[in-house]
């Protein structure tokens, strides 16, 4: 099956997924919300969509998190219809989910939702990685070889929250090798349930294998053996299968029972 046409099925299911019922909610606001800068010829409903992403997946906004209209508009400095058409969008991904008379809160932890995302990332990232094996490209190369570095580094200080944007930007590098950044673009708001995950994985998991096979995945495509790479995104990948039930039982207030 193609590429987009999977992404596209996909994607119908997301949208038109009945949003799920959340327990436990929490009627608090996110006092650490983080606000990003806008960028240029960035509209207001793309900004506000990308803040308030970016404050889930980083749990800033923990499961169960009441959000406030009003609150993130004051803060990004914009009108509330964006910030309501920004919520609409993360509901049809079943992020966020709107209670009558009560308002817009952050879902819980799928472990259903989860599956599925890693599912979708796992089809593509082998296909991908593929194609990245057959392509030469010494600058892309090293722009991979410096992400690993850093990687490297921050974990040897222990900095386990500078990992995480690497990790995004180390893959998405990878999507760019092989000519299919669209096709990252596309996946990414699929991803927000999984990179919960990833979040508390990072923050949770100490010996941060991941590090290491990012590394492994380099020298597999600068060798260009696409069979090693290939199974090293499943293993990759698993990791966070692994660490499901350990999350679980630290943070069981966050995740759907």
């Amino acid at each position: 099956m193609d590429i987009l046409w999977y992404i596209f099925l996909i994607n119908n299911l997301y949208t038109s997924r009945q949003v799920r019922k959340t327990t436990n909610i929490q009627v608090t606001w996110g006092d650490n919300m983080k606000v990003l800068e806008r960028a240029k010829n960035e509209t207001a409903r793309d900004y506000a969509f990308r803040v308030i992403k970016q404050n889930i997946i980083s749990l800033e906004f923990i499961p169960g998190t009441f959000v406030s209209e009003n609150e993130i508009a004051q803060e990004l400095g914009i009108s509330r219809t964006p910030v309501r058409e920004a919520i609409i969008d993360m509901a049809k991904a079943s992020v966020i989910e709107t209670i009558p008379q009560k308002g817009n809160f952050v879902t819980l932890i799928d472990p259903e939702l989860i599956d599925e995302s890693r599912f979708l990332r796992k089809v593509l990232d082998k296909a991908v990685i593929e194609l990245a094996c057959e392509t030469d490209n010494p600058e892309m190369m090293k722009k991979l070889e410096e992400n690993v570095q850093l990687q490297e580094f921050y974990l040897e200080k222990e900095a386990s929250e500078k990992i995480f944007p690497l990790d995004n930007e180390f893959h998405e590098m990878i999507y760019i090798f092989a000519g299919k950044k669209r096709i990252f673009d596309m996946r990414t708001n699929m991803m927000i349930h999984f990179d919960r995950v990833r979040t508390l994985s990072v923050e949770t998991v100490k010996d941060m294998k991941v590090v290491k096979d990012h590394r492994e995945m380099l020298e597999a495509i600068k060798s260009h053996d696409k069979e090693t790479a290939v199974a090293l995104v499943e293993k990759h990948l698993n990791r966070y299968q692994l660490d499901q039930e350990l999350l679980k039982a630290q943070y069981p207030d966050y995740f759907k029972k």
